[in-house]
């Protein structure tokens, strides 16, 4: 039997003390002159700094405390996850992935919606409380094995619908190609990409504009994933010691990967509310986990090849971040689609962004698998 353990979060007040003193010092800058218009705003890090400092972290940790939460220990790493479990003994059962650089924490507003469900809410291993991997690399394969370890022999569901984000996209989409026995069905908003050599092979001129949209905006905006995939321990010393600075890393995604319209970043915030930012921020400066979450991205992705296709019954959203992505790729990959349908508001972070309505598309397409 798996170890398992229930966990509560409290951080110490001596860390508390050590991190508003810090934030007190904070000596921020001006916007440069003749700045790209991407990156994180001077005076939008002044007021999240400025909120920091008098925040009232203990009511916000409270609220965390009243998601059970439980570690379990899963291979070489000690795995931290909410389990909300519905009063519905048949309720079907949920896994919930967060990726980069959000946590658990982001996606809880949405779980709570979702009372007629068991579901579990689990952090990547080195994110938030779950311990990186102690030996060897983490690679979508592991990540895919240890997540339904958790469902299957932790927590003993023999099937669950599967969803993630970003980084553990790609995770869900393996889970449900390895184990369609027990997996019901997948949720999708970061819908499945080929690998760069499947899409050198493309011929649909759709898909090919696509991924060379994506290609021209990388050039601007995707300096975040070369530096962390290079230079993880370098950027790791300077996030893990100053406050401001991670925040700054942290908030620049939340604004720039969520809809809400460029040129305004206090916008997030009608998406993603402040003290869900500041949560976030909170999470990886008191577990100093942002140098272990950098793994993904200078270990790589597997190298067993391509993911092959998904039998499993399949609801595919587009979120805005990716508007364009055409239907024929989600066509291609998910055999058995069941719905496909682009999301009108909602970014990256959907399920944190438009919870209520993801709430509801969840529902309605586990409903229809009976």
């Amino acid at each position: 039997m798996t170890d398992l353990q229930p966990f509560e979060l409290h951080v110490p007040d001596d860390t508390l003390d050590d991190l508003r003193a810090r934030l007190a010092r904070t000596r921020l800058l001006p916007d440069s002159p003749r700045r790209p218009s991407s990156g994180m705003d001077a005076a939008y890090l002044r007021e999240l700094v400025d909120t920091w400092i008098a925040w009232d972290w203990r009511s916000r940790e409270a609220w965390l405390n009243r998601h059970p939460q439980f570690i379990a220990q899963i291979g070489d790493t000690a795995l931290h996850f909410a389990h909300l479990r519905s009063q519905r003994a048949d309720a079907p059962a949920l896994l919930v992935m967060h990726g980069w650089p959000h946590t658990f924490a982001l996606q809880l507003d949405f779980t709570d919606r979702l009372p007629d469900f068991h579901v579990v809410v689990a952090s990547m291993p080195g994110f938030a409380f779950s311990s990186p991997y102690a030996e060897g690399p983490m690679t979508e394969t592991r990540i895919a094995a240890t997540m339904h370890a958790l469902m299957t022999d932790v927590l003993g569901y023999e099937r669950y619908v599967t969803y993630g984000e970003d980084v553990t996209a790609n995770v869900s989409d393996l889970i449900a190609a390895r184990h369609p026995d027990h997996v019901m069905g997948i949720v999708a908003t970061h819908a499945h990409f080929p690998t760069n050599e499947e899409r050198e092979a493309l011929t649909d001129a759709a898909e090919r504009a696509f991924f060379a949209d994506l290609a021209s905006r990388h050039d601007t905006a995707g300096a975040y994933g070369h530096v962390q995939a290079t230079r993880p321990d370098t950027l790791a010393a300077a996030l893990n010691d100053s406050p401001a600075g991670l925040l700054a890393w942290i908030a620049e995604k939340l604004v720039e990967w969520s809809d809400t319209p460029a040129g305004d970043p206090a916008a997030v915030e009608r998406r993603i509310s402040r003290d869900r930012i500041l949560t976030e921020a909170m999470i990886y400066w008191v577990t100093q986990s942002i140098g272990s979450s950098f793994r993904p991205y200078y270990e790589g992705a597997d190298q067993a090849g391509p993911i092959p296709p998904t039998s499993v019954p399949a609801a595919v959203f587009i979120q805005r971040h990716e508007a364009g992505y055409p239907e024929s790729l989600a066509r291609s990959h998910y055999r058995d689609l069941r719905v496909f349908d682009r999301l009108e508001e909602g970014g990256h972070f959907a399920v944190a962004e438009v919870p209520d309505e993801m709430a509801a598309r969840m529902r309605a397409f586990v409903g229809s698998l009976g």
